[in-house]
């Protein structure tokens, strides 16, 4: 190690990666129960809450990349969960909704996603868990 470096785990961008990573795969051990990864319910929630999304505005908001997240969702449709529809203003447009299985599905795996949100902030408490999450929205929208 030379003078003016310091340990891996002593910088800010690593802490985050590696609570990320335990996060991760924590809530990915929960949703195996139900034959969701992390992903898919990123999916399935978001449209929950706004249905009526293109796949382009999907992608930023779950975190993923538009390729993967095509493949994806071609196998939540086959699935059922989720289905394209036409948009009525453009016809260009091809919109994504929840199917009444994918919203049963959204339900059932939030008990999992809420129990693992309640630990977090009842390990770091209240006032740091928000304290938190407004610098990582801060960081979010400077970088």
């Amino acid at each position: 190690m030379t003078r003016d470096s310091m340990p891996l785990d002593k910088y800010f961008a690593y802490a985050v990666a590696s609570a990320h990573r335990r996060l991760h795969t924590g809530l990915n051990k929960s949703l195996r129960a139900y034959g969701v990864q992390v992903e898919v319910w990123r999916v399935l929630e978001t449209l929950n809450q706004t249905n009526g999304l293109t796949m382009s505005e999907l992608a930023d908001i779950v975190l993923m990349n538009p390729p993967a997240l095509t493949k994806m969702v071609d196998r939540m449709v086959a699935e059922g969960l989720v289905q394209r529809q036409m948009d009525s203003g453009d016809q260009r447009r091809v919109n994504l909704v929840l199917t009444d299985m994918g919203l049963d599905l959204v339900q059932a795996v939030r008990a999992p996603v809420d129990e693992q949100n309640a630990a977090v902030i009842a390990q770091l408490g209240p006032e740091k868990a928000k304290l938190i999450r407004e610098a990582l929205v801060i960081l979010e929208q400077q970088l």
